[in-house]
């Protein structure tokens, strides 16, 4: 964890996501449902806006640098929208996929150093046994809190999320044969060797300081983060037949195309997507 992130921590969660695929598709996997995902939350001048989507070599570290401007005004809570002054509520994503290792950095202009969201992932061809994974010192990692999401239990998705044909306890895959998922698919997958498995290890660290809104908004944006991995993988899994037989080249195109459609979006269109004061 870098050192100025380390010096604001106030809390971190550890989520772990099991699904029934291989680490090598999920990377086509994970890639391809970002890109359909970030079309849904564009339009109405908010959204999404890509600046930059390039391979990076740095420290030895090398993969795909993206960067992305996010206009959620519409998203936030509402308290938070009474109180923030117009324009602040643009934020700026930067990720480094190195995958299997993934980094991302979310900040804002108007707060600096008093606000970011950083998300570390590890992919892991196991069922989300191992322990400290982003080798934390102890001290971080006794405070860590764990969630494991179970992508199947329909209970832990609002009534405003849920689509029928986005559940994987009721998906069957017609390319793969995997699913449905019943409530005991991960003990189940234990003794099913021929099936693939994984689990994406994912360190989310918050700060915000915002006298008075600090606690409210950290905690808010831990749900969300939650929220939002929940939602993502069950759809990942749900349109596994959409891109199980795409390869790394297949999706840079598909990247390419959504970049532009993003612009398209966000110049015409009513605001799409879940506003979060409504939740």
């Amino acid at each position: 964890m870098d050192d100025w992130i380390r010096n604001l921590v106030t809390h971190a969660k550890y989520s772990r996501v099991v699904l029934p695929c291989s680490v090598e598709e999920y990377q086509v996997g994970q890639l391809f449902s970002v890109a359909e995902a970030s079309k849904n939350e564009t339009g109405g001048g908010e959204g999404i806006e890509v600046l930059k989507n390039e391979p990076y070599e740095k420290d030895g570290e090398k993969g795909q640098y993206t960067h992305k401007i996010y206009h959620l005004k519409s998203k936030v809570p509402g308290f938070v929208r009474l109180l923030a002054p117009e324009g602040s509520l643009v934020f700026h994503e930067k990720a480094w996929n190195a995958y299997p290792y993934c980094r991302t950095i979310v900040t804002n202009e108007y707060m600096q150093d008093s606000f970011f969201i950083k998300i570390e992932t590890w992919h892991k061809p196991d069922l989300g046994t191992l322990e400290n994974v982003h080798k934390l010192d102890s001290s971080t990692w006794q405070k860590a809190e764990v969630v494991h999401i179970d992508i199947a239990d329909r209970s832990k998705v609002s009534s405003a999320d849920y689509k029928p044909d986005e559940d994987p306890a009721t998906f069957k895959s017609v390319k793969t044969g995997r699913g449905p998922l019943g409530p005991s698919w991960k003990k189940e997958l234990v003794s099913k060797t021929e099936c693939p498995r994984m689990c994406a290890y994912k360190l989310v660290t918050v700060k915000f300081k915002w006298w008075g809104l600090q606690t409210k908004v950290e905690n808010f944006i831990h749900e969300q983060e939650h929220r939002i991995f929940n939602n993502f993988h069950r759809q990942l899994f749900c349109w596994i037949d959409k891109w199980v037989d795409l390869t790394m080249d297949d999706i840079r195109r598909m990247e390419a195309e959504t970049q532009k459609e993003l612009d398209e979006l966000r110049r015409k269109g009513d605001v799409r997507g879940t506003s979060a004061a409504d939740e």
